[in-house]
């Protein structure tokens, strides 16, 4: 691996997890300059099977947006070579990011309370669908299922309409930011008190957290919320229209916005209707507001309309697709989109002024450093082949 010079070199990450929550988070560590080893069982990452589209004979896109920067060994833990070289990864790690189904680390021998009696300054941190214990304490559980058990699904949909899954993984993503910032965290705890200590995060929490606003207004006022489509519960217009080449999103989020959308559309006189004054009395006659609207914004193309409205301080926007805004100049202007060694991936999204994070290296095959970081840890050749299948010299 290329040597990193990131906030977080030095940072010495065991990567138990697959799927998108657990690498997403360790990839973010070592977009930062951490040394993450990722393990894989001899079956792979289940993800290297989700495409197509494939980028290689047994990697799908899927798997390269989540695991770069990384060393890949494969190793059985089910077999007493696999978990000896796992305890010798351990010895010298400072964090351990895992996401089996509770009960399987006790299974091999790796506890709570064995690694925190044998590796005392290392940082677990644990991603579960539900948590370990309670009524559904162990219960697996993938994104779309906590988005329907969370609520998200409840408030997510045209109105009159079915519940919808949100287009992205939502769940799963923001789980690895928060367990990505709770290993930050118990690292700064470290440097006070010496040790580690368990991070524990479920796609549960992150799917109630991303409630927001619905959970305060219901613990306000009890009321369930209802499925909006684009448009938002408490404020207006704030919601998508059609122009004439497109479809834009309008997002007015004060009165004075208002009052200059009003004139960009040519109706000043709109912004002194006594229906539309303030925000509430938009919300309350949304219905009215978008009828007069929606002819307005028909008169134009979209991406006039938004260069017209930004101009005047009124956050709006054509919208998107992915093509177009992964070619957009803006996304590009902020590395948004890096290529390396026949790899395309999304940039770093946190970026440092003095100690920026990089892409060193695409995703890896399976078990490509194994030898390596075997022999590293004092493996014999023979027991090298043992576990790799393969003679090593």
């Amino acid at each position: 691996m290329p040597t990193a010079d990131g906030a977080l070199a030095g940072l010495r990450v065991v990567d138990l997890s697959r799927v998108l929550a657990g690498p997403l988070c360790t990839q973010m560590l070592a977009d930062h300059g951490a040394e993450v080893v990722k393990v894989e069982p001899p079956a792979g990452d289940e993800t290297r099977g989700w495409g197509p589209p494939f980028v290689g004979p047994a990697t799908s896109a899927y798997f390269t947006g989540l695991n770069r920067n990384k060393r890949n060994i494969v190793l059985d833990l089910r077999s007493d070579l696999g978990r000896e070289a796992l305890a010798r990864l351990l010895e010298d790690a400072d964090v351990l990011v895992e996401n089996y189904k509770a009960g399987t680390l006790e299974t091999w021998g790796f506890g709570d309370e064995v690694l925190a009696d044998r590796y005392p300054r290392l940082i677990h941190a644990r991603i579960t669908g539900f948590g370990v214990d309670g009524p559904m304490g162990g219960a697996p559980g993938y994104d779309a299922v906590l988005q329907a058990y969370g609520g998200l699904m409840s408030i997510n949909g045209e109105t009159g309409g079915p519940p919808l899954r949100v287009g992205v993984p939502i769940v799963d993503m923001v789980t690895g930011v928060f367990a990505f910032t709770g290993i930050l965290l118990a690292l700064n705890e470290r440097h006070s008190s010496g040790r580690g200590q368990l991070v524990d995060c479920t796609l549960l929490d992150t799917a109630v957290n991303l409630l927001h606003p619905h959970t305060p207004s219901w613990f306000a006022d009890g009321r369930v919320p209802a499925r909006t489509g684009s448009a938002h519960p408490t404020i207006a217009p704030y919601d998508t229209f059609h122009c004439r080449d497109g479809i834009f999103f309008l997002a007015v989020g004060n009165d004075r916005q208002f009052r200059e959308l009003a004139g960009v559309l040519g109706v000043p006189e709109l912004a002194d209707d006594p229906r539309f004054v303030t925000n509430p009395d938009r919300v309350v006659q949304r219905d009215d507001l978008r009828s007069i609207l929606v002819p307005l914004l028909r008169e134009w193309d979209r991406e006039a309309l938004g260069q017209a409205l930004l101009a005047r301080g009124v956050p709006s926007s054509p919208v998107h697709d992915v093509g177009e805004t992964l070619t957009n100049p803006q996304v590009r202007y902020r590395d948004l989109v890096v290529e390396l060694e026949g790899y395309t991936g999304v940039g770093i999204p946190v970026k440092l002024q003095r100690t920026p994070g990089s892409v060193r290296t695409p995703p890896s095959e399976p078990g490509v450093d194994t030898a390596s970081v075997l022999r590293d840890l004092g493996f014999t050749a023979e027991q090298i082949a043992a576990v790799t299948g393969a003679a090593v010299r």
